[in-house]
């Protein structure tokens, strides 16, 4: 079911490209303020152009989530103009190498943690309170199925994954007598850039576009959703409990 958001403030990392530009003009086309977030400014810029001719509405943030401290301030900043914050898209994320565990180096190692894991954590840290405050908060952590796979070469990128299924699993957990829904993502494969990258030799053409995937995640932003803590399988459209393969 297509949500109404109306009157919701949703936060978008991520926003400037691929399924997280995406989820952010959805959203807006459903009544939503945008809050969105990425590094490039001119990239940010064309979809406020986007959004605002469909007659909706956005704030910028240009934003590299390695800068942690500017994530801390984008909480404090949501706080001080709206008080609160109603939907969270935790989308940004990188792939990093596609390589033997031992052959990783130690700056990738540790750029792909902290891109996907520390600045995910600084922004649940920084946009729990503002989410408490709603009268229906809800999280969408995106994740991937190499969270659970076990494939070889990904374990970098498995791993960096793993580790925010497990925060948002918590997180639900902590929250789980409010207000606030928390849930993960498994979009699938989809013609985006890190697909690109991560599969050189594919035909983009027999995946389905970001705006398909986006199209059925937004309704995790939804008041209709009751579950947290599980993972929403994109390609079966259905609820997943965490497991870890047998």
């Amino acid at each position: 079911m297509t949500p109404d958001l109306t009157g919701r403030l949703a936060l978008v990392t991520g926003a400037s490209r691929g399924i997280g530009r995406e989820i952010a003009l959805q959203m807006a086309a459903l009544g939503a303020h945008v809050i969105a977030v990425a590094r490039t400014p001119g990239a940010l810029e064309e979809l406020d152009d986007e959004i605002k001719a469909k007659g909706g509405q956005a704030t910028l943030v240009p934003l590299d989530l390695t800068d942690l401290e500017g994530i801390d301030r984008l909480g404090g900043v949501i706080h001080e103009r709206w008080g609160k914050l109603d939907i969270l898209v935790a989308n940004a994320g990188i792939l990093g190498p596609i390589s033997p565990i031992g052959h990783v180096k130690a700056k990738d190692f540790e750029q792909v943690m902290s891109i996907n894991v520390t600045a995910t954590w600084r922004l649940i840290r920084t946009t729990d309170p503002l989410l408490r405050k709603a009268d229906g908060g809800r999280a969408i952590m995106m994740s991937s199925g190499a969270a659970h796979g076990g494939k070889p070469f990904w374990g970098v990128y498995a791993a960096s994954k793993a580790a925010v299924e497990a925060l948002a699993r918590a997180w639900a957990a902590e929250t789980r007598n409010t207000a606030l829904r928390i849930n993960s993502v498994n979009p699938g494969p989809t013609r985006t850039r890190m697909r690109a990258q991560a599969m050189p030799g594919e035909d983009p053409a027999i995946l389905p576009a970001p705006d398909e995937v986006a199209a059925k995640i937004v309704p995790l932003a939804g008041p209709d959703v009751t579950q947290t803590g599980m993972i929403w399988d994109v390609r079966s459209l259905e609820w997943r409990e965490y497991r870890l393969p047998e």
